[in-house]
């Protein structure tokens, strides 16, 4: 018979996982995309557990930071940190959203084309 397991011992405290950060060293959209080459992801298995399945996650295909929250079960502001970190170590390539500046003029041209669509 299988000894019974507490399940309560597989948890990990999110500030534990940070090292008590709560803050990223910079910011990173939500949408922003991230993306690991196979070199980035094996150089991340030095890093720890939880990098190396981040990198994991983005090997070789685009991810949001919140897909690699939800791919990973990680709460996001963990995610958020441990990202951050993994793009100043140079284990994620971040290819930031699309500027703030130009976004009026880019909703303006995509109402007129959905307008345009619609009159089809």
């Amino acid at each position: 018979m299988e000894p019974r397991r507490d399940p309560r011992g597989a948890l990990v405290r999110p500030y534990a996982v940070t090292r008590g950060r709560t803050e990223p060293r910079q910011d990173i959209a939500l949408e922003a995309v991230l993306m690991a080459t196979a070199t980035q992801a094996a150089e991340s298995r030095f890093a720890g557990h939880d990098k190396h399945r981040i990198a994991t996650v983005c090997e070789g295909r685009a991810q949001s930071l919140a897909e690699i929250a939800a791919y990973t079960r990680m709460p996001l502001g963990v995610a958020r940190v441990l990202v951050a970190d993994m793009v100043a170590e140079g284990l994620l390539t971040l290819h930031a959203a699309a500027p703030a500046e130009g976004f009026e003029e880019r909703m303006e041209l995509l109402g007129r084309v959905l307008s345009g669509l619609r009159r089809l």
